[in-house]
């Protein structure tokens, strides 16, 4: 999960780098905007490892899932990773919608991202011994 929130965390400076970059010079650096996409494709696949090792855990120690709000948070994380990414990639002038959509889903992201890591840290509780 830590390696999400720093992809996130980096997605979030370097987006900003591009729209800062935009506003105030002719040009940004060639490298920014790849880069910007190589995270979101590494934040999409963490996310996508994250579900699959939390819904195996659960099924492994529990035997069923819904045990508790983690399972909606991460579902919603997941969900709105994707929307994020699908947006990205609708980002151009015939698409003037796309990109306030990509970044209020990011916005609504970060506060699902601490739902995410509150109900998560309720999780790990479970699992520790006495738990």
């Amino acid at each position: 999960m830590g390696f999400a929130i720093a992809a996130y965390l980096i997605l979030a400076i370097s987006g900003g780098a591009m729209f800062w970059l935009r506003t105030t010079r002719p040009s940004r650096p060639d490298w920014l905007r790849p880069f910007h996409y190589v995270m979101g494709a590494i934040l999409s696949a963490l996310v996508l490892l994250l579900l699959i090792i939390g819904i195996v855990g659960t099924l492994g120690h529990f035997g069923s899932l819904g045990h508790s709000n983690h399972l909606y948070a991460g579902l919603a994380v997941v969900d709105l990773v994707f929307v994020s990414a699908w947006s990205a990639v609708q980002i151009n002038p015939q698409r003037p919608w796309a990109k306030p959509l990509h970044i209020g889903v990011n916005g609504i992201l970060l506060i699902v991202f601490i739902w995410v890591s509150v109900t998560g840290w309720e999780v790990v509780q479970k699992y520790l011994p006495g738990g």
